[in-house]
């Protein structure tokens, strides 16, 4: 599953991609292609397990990433730049909020807002193209010979282009799952989750240390308190609380991120000379942790651990995944003969310091194939084949 990395020229996505992938980027002859790369799922949670295990191994979760061409007129022009998107699980925008003079703005000015929203209509626009040729379409084939699915799908995308009128994207209409069916081959972008990344100036970063992200994604199950989802927004930074309505009215996430910064951080040799860096700028923890956290959160994932003296390891799984399924992510032969999950409560395991003591207090919990798996859950899966 892939998270493209999109944006207008001059955002500093490339930067991040670089910074999040460890990824080299050279110059492109001829018309730009997209860059694969893969960055680590920074984890507090995976963190502390390491720490009080101290394993053999250490295995971080990772998410694939892809730089997009930028979003400038030639590309949405040409329509390459659509078919790269329809591609993607899930979109990450960059927008350029920070001010520096030696950097062009295309449009002359600095304003996130317009950005992002000049960005989304242009989304918008491709998947509304697109329904209106296919009613065309649809529309010539029923006149030659009636079709019961061919009828269904002209209601469908009657319903869709009306929505699209109303500048809306799709992931905000419901659909059932034969609805689901009949446009599961189409390229719709606007059905997409999106995250929108703003990259701030260093001393736009911090305001008396308040909230760097507005999670208004649909999730469902419960949130770990070491993710960084923010619901409440009443202390957010003033950026955040001016996205916060359109991202509220178009189901996104927004979060702050200063590509200078994480450069500087990047560039650091120690863990000890990093985590000094981010107590002198006021921050808990680098933005590149929430970025790839909400990525994993637009793509409809979690993650679970698994941990012992040999080995921690994070695992990602769909959201709403039985154990069996779990299981089979980390080997066929576990979902195959599962038995049941030994399942450990990430935040009552740090409470009480080991698993000898939760043994004692009766929190290790056995369940069976039905048991839906929750973020940041530790599991032991007991098989037989």
């Amino acid at each position: 599953m892939k998270v493209g990395i999109i944006g207008l020229p001059q955002t500093g996505k490339k930067t991040l991609f670089q910074i999040l992938t460890g990824s080299e980027i050279r110059e492109q002859s001829g018309s730009p292609k997209p860059l694969p790369g893969t960055a680590d799922i920074l984890d507090a949670r995976f963190d502390k397990m390491v720490a009080m295990y101290s394993p053999k191994k250490e295995v971080r979760a990772r998410v694939d990433l892809v730089l997009l061409p930028k979003m400038e007129q030639e590309n949405i022009a040409r329509g390459d730049i659509f078919r790269d998107i329809a591609d993607m699980d899930a979109i990450c925008h960059v927008v350029r909020a920070f001010e520096d003079d030696a950097i062009y703005h295309a449009d002359g000015s600095v304003n996130p807002l317009r950005d992002a929203s000049m960005v989304n209509a242009e989304l918008i626009m491709h998947d509304q193209i697109f329904v209106e040729k296919r009613i065309e379409r649809i529309e010539q084939l029923i006149k030659k010979k009636k079709d019961e699915d061919q009828q269904k799908e002209l209601m469908l995308m009657k319903k869709m282009l009306e929505h699209l009128e109303q500048e809306k994207p799709l992931r905000l209409l419901e659909l059932v799952p034969e609805e689901e069916r009949l446009i599961r081959s189409y390229p719709f972008i606007t059905r997409k989750e999106m995250v929108i990344a703003l990259n701030v100036a260093e001393d736009d970063l911090d305001i008396d240390k308040s909230s760097k992200a507005i999670d208004n994604s649909q999730t469902t199950g419960k949130e770990n308190d070491s993710q960084v989802m923010v619901k409440d927004s009443e202390q957010a930074h003033p950026l955040l609380k001016k996205f916060k309505p359109m991202c509220e009215s178009e189901k996104m996430a927004v979060m702050l991120v200063s590509a200078k910064v994480e450069s500087e951080i990047a560039l650091l040799d120690s863990e000890e000379e990093k985590e000094e860096f981010l107590r002198d700028l006021g921050i808990e923890e680098p933005a590149l942790g929430v970025l790839t956290r909400l990525c994993l959160n637009a793509l409809g994932l979690i993650s679970f651990l698994t941990v012992g003296q040999d080995e921690v390891r994070q695992w990602l799984v769909r959201r709403g995944s039985p154990a069996p399924v779990a299981a089979g992510v980390i080997h066929s032969d576990l979902q195959r003969g599962f038995i049941r999950a030994e399942v450990i409560k990430y935040n009552e395991l740090v409470a009480y310091g080991s698993e000898a003591e939760l043994k004692k207090a009766g929190k290790m919990y056995l369940q069976g194939k039905d048991y839906i798996v929750e973020d940041g859950d530790i599991l032991n899966i007991r098989f037989k084949v």
